[in-house]
């Protein structure tokens, strides 16, 4: 399993959105949550909330650290993590604010 977050984290992280509706993201370490309005990614560059409309996850590739999501992209967030230590419920906590 820690190979995997090392290869992971050799990769570069990009995000390519192409006219908002198809969403390619890289440098993706796992997905925490998603459902049709939100989803909740750790990158190599730390959380990421995309949310949107009607979106889809249409390709997670864990090996290669690819997510491919489809729908109404209407924004893209990065969470500051202040406390590693705390890092789950400060992220949690600040979704449902």
């Amino acid at each position: 399993m820690e190979k995997q977050d090392n290869s992971i984290s050799s990769y570069n992280h990009s995000i390519n959105l192409l006219e908002r509706k198809n969403l390619i993201i890289s440098g993706v370490k796992k997905i925490d949550n998603f459902d049709k309005k939100q989803f909740i990614i750790e990158t190599i560059m730390g959380y990421m909330i995309v949310k949107g409309e009607g979106l889809e996850l249409l390709k997670l590739d864990t090996i290669q650290g690819n997510v491919s999501i489809k729908g109404l992209v209407n924004s893209i967030t990065y969470v500051e993590e202040s406390n590693k230590s705390s890092r789950d419920d400060s992220i949690f906590s600040r979704l449902f604010k």
